[in-house]
């Protein structure tokens, strides 16, 4: 079934991807094929007219647009951090959540193998169709359309995501900064461990010059040391 006729059998499916992302398509064809898995297009014998390039293109927007949001939104964010935030919002695993908050999935056309083996539910399938919708959408109006999708799906995930990747980061930066000012580092203490071996709880201080600066608590000691050293950070001029 070539790309005209996919359009016409799917037209109201297809009207309701739109409403979902609020989002009129000019060329409707386009959306069409950002959810053409390869695996169909071989079953129909149309190779190479699946998503794939508008995957790429897509790829490459979705890079510019949340980097411009994060550029924005946090005006003091140093390079590396702006880096490493866009890199937690645009991964496999978290496109493939906004793949799921549209229902792609229940959008793809999937070659009978795929389908068969949960092909639907796959995040590889699904942040790859996220960035192929994507780049259908900069075909069809360009930048700024892209960044009024993008900002309205990206936006209350991204509090949450710096949260987690400010405190995954926490122990370098106050190493970092009592390095830099003291010439000395901080030290850890394990205070707690409670619970059965399976399902502990420690508690762990960060300590510089017999002071302690800060507490964490968490189910692995490195997720508590990292919770102490960023509870540091925030008493810390």
């Amino acid at each position: 079934m070539d790309l005209n006729a996919l359009v016409r059998v799917n037209k109201e499916r297809l009207s309701e991807l739109e409403k979902a992302m609020n989002y009129r398509f000019t060329d409707l064809r386009l959306l069409q094929k950002a959810l053409v898995h390869s695996s169909y297009a071989f079953e129909q014998s149309q190779a190479g007219k699946n998503n794939e390039r508008l995957e790429f293109i897509g790829d490459a927007v979705l890079d510019l647009v949340v980097g411009h949001l994060l550029y924005q939104k946090y005006g003091t964010m140093r390079e590396g951090e702006l880096t490493r935030l866009r890199a937690a919002l645009v991964n496999e695993t978290h496109l493939a959540i906004m793949a799921r908050q549209l229902d792609l999935g229940h959008h793809l056309c999937l070659g009978k193998g795929e389908d068969a083996s949960q092909g639907r539910n796959k995040s590889s399938i699904l942040s790859c169709a996220f960035e192929a919708v994507i780049g259908a959408v900069f075909e069809d109006a360009g930048y700024e359309a892209v960044a009024e999708i993008v900002s309205a799906l990206f936006m209350p995930a991204i509090e949450e995501k710096k949260e987690e990747m400010l405190i995954a980061d926490a122990k370098s930066r106050l190493q970092e900064k009592l390095q830099e000012k003291h010439n000395e580092g901080p030290t850890y203490r394990l205070d707690k461990e409670e619970g059965p071996s399976h399902q502990k709880m420690f508690t762990i201080s960060v300590l510089f010059q017999g002071e302690v600066l800060g507490c964490g608590e968490a189910r692995s000691k490195k997720e508590a040391e990292q919770r102490a050293a960023s509870a540091a950070l925030k008493l810390l001029p």
